[in-house]
């Protein structure tokens, strides 16, 4: 019934694996591939580190793992193969996850059995109770065995363009994207975000500003059935007035559910929600566990990248498929070899919206989600409204949060900053961009401050510059 949706909304978090969220969704079995209990990674003494839960909904449970797992291209290596080194054939062992957090730097040391936490649905109430309502698909992986931009690069373009971690930046990124064929086309699109879009990286969408908005204006669109064909959104990642709310280890999770929570429920309570379907998926794993084995997957394109040529997939992450035309209770896999993975995302919209052909060789081979969409008519209504389990921060707690490191991907959304256009105060802005692109091609900024506080005022000011007030 793909042909029945008119707006598809994407709302995708940040770095955990299928495992660490919904592996215990069901028990595991022949229809359902989570975790049996018995799997585990081998620590720095060669002891056996099995998967394992904490009870309870604290801060400090819903933060686990803390501190942040390494995510870097070599980081994950040695996650899905035990060496930094790929062997050849690179055949996945899953083996290196506790190996390589005790690798990460921290004071005091790393607790190596944190990345190999999962989550009960009851702690996570939100995310696995539309994932038991609707669907949840086992089989979606991580374009990439990489960091968050690469596979953020893959949702939007079908392509990481050869880029393996977020860092260092290669502005500019001018990559074509599903939302520019959008434009072409005279179908509607928008960006919703909380602090800053990561979207905004690639600079084919700087002439388009215009659609580009703040998050509550997605409470507002959906509620009074204004969404647009395509929707997609980005959670908070900074620590502002409110914590992070992208579930990025060691944010907490609560948040993230709250996020997904309010997103349904203006959906659900909206004039549009028998014509919509919502994707709610992670961009990469962020070094947490997973047992299932990437497989080889279809590069984007055919000139061949190095050091890798994305002809794998990364690690699993969680894939919650919603839907009025969604059956009760699916577990969703691909009818053939090929697994979903971000570019099953722009296949969808492509299709439903007869947008041309494929971005890339990947998205030509992805899988779409129409199989999902098997009722007749719009009968799984679902929930009038869900409910997140409650978390207000402390004031300690939002102190804790200002005064942590900036993580990479924060790190790099604070050089995508700095890097923007001033919107053009007069006259055409197209000239004023490409005068811009100029001027920062392959240019090295100085050296950005690391605090919080800073970096979310530098952010808006500059964010200010191209949108106006914010």
């Amino acid at each position: 019934m793909l042909s029945r949706i008119n707006h598809i909304v994407v709302l995708m978090l940040e770095n955990r694996s299928f495992d660490c969220l919904l592996g215990a969704l069901y028990p595991k079995s022949a229809g359902f591939d989570g975790l049996t209990g018995t799997e585990s990674n081998l620590d720095a003494d060669h002891n056996p580190v099995h998967v394992w839960n904490s009870h309870g909904t604290d801060e400090a449970t819903m933060s686990i793992p803390s501190p942040d797992p390494g995510e870097l291209w070599t980081d994950m290596n040695e996650q899905l193969f035990g060496s930094s080194t790929v062997p050849p054939p690179p055949v996945p062992t899953m083996s290196g996850f506790v190996a390589n957090y005790l690798r990460q730097t921290a004071e005091p040391p790393y607790a190596g059995r944190s990345v190999m936490h999962y989550f009960l649905p009851e702690q996570v109430p939100v995310i696995s109770g539309l994932a038991r309502q609707f669907a949840v698909c086992d089989r979606w992986h991580a374009s990439a065995p990489n960091q968050t931009w690469p596979n953020r690069f893959f949702t939007h373009t079908g392509t990481a363009n050869g880029y393996v971690n977020n860092d260092p930046p290669h502005f500019p990124y001018e990559m074509p994207t599903i939302f520019n064929r959008l434009e072409d086309s005279q179908k509607p699109w928008k960006i919703y975000f909380h602090d800053i879009p990561q979207t905004l990286s690639l600079t084919k969408l700087w002439p388009h500003a215009d659609h580009f908005s703040l998050y509550g204006e997605f409470q507002q669109d959906a509620r009074q059935g204004k969404l647009p064909a395509y929707s997609f959104i980005e959670p908070r990642y900074f620590a502002d007035l409110s914590p992070p709310n992208d579930m990025h280890p060691p944010h907490v999770v609560t948040l993230g559910e709250q996020l997904i929570a309010d997103v349904y429920n203006a959906l659900r309570q909206g004039p549009s929600w028998t014509e919509t379907l919502l994707i709610v998926t992670f961009d990469e794993h962020g070094g947490c566990y997973d047992h299932v084995l990437p497989p080889a997957a279809v590069p984007p394109g055919d000139t061949a990248t190095t050091p890798f040529n994305f002809d794998r997939y990364g690690v699993r992450v969680p894939a919650v498929i919603v839907s009025p035309f969604v059956p009760q209770g699916t577990v969703l896999r691909p009818t053939g070899a090929t697994p979903f993975d971000h570019t099953s995302i722009i296949k969808t919209v492509r299709t439903r919206f007869s947008l041309g052909p494929p971005l890339s060789d990947r998205e030509a081979s992805a899988p779409d989600l129409a199989a999902a969409l098997s009722l007749s008519e719009p009968s799984n209504l679902g929930p009038a409204a869900v409910t997140a389990l409650p978390y207000a921060p402390s004031p300690a707690a939002l102190a804790v949060a200002h005064a942590r490191p900036l993580n990479h991907m924060q790190q790099a959304l604070l050089d995508l900053a700095a890097r923007l256009p001033a919107a053009a105060t007069e006259g055409d802005f197209a000239p004023f961009i490409a005068a811009h692109l100029m001027s920062i091609r392959g240019a090295d900024l100085p050296p950005l401050g690391k605090d919080m506080i800073d970096a979310v005022a530098f952010i808006r000011r500059r964010l200010g510059n191209l949108f106006g007030s914010l």
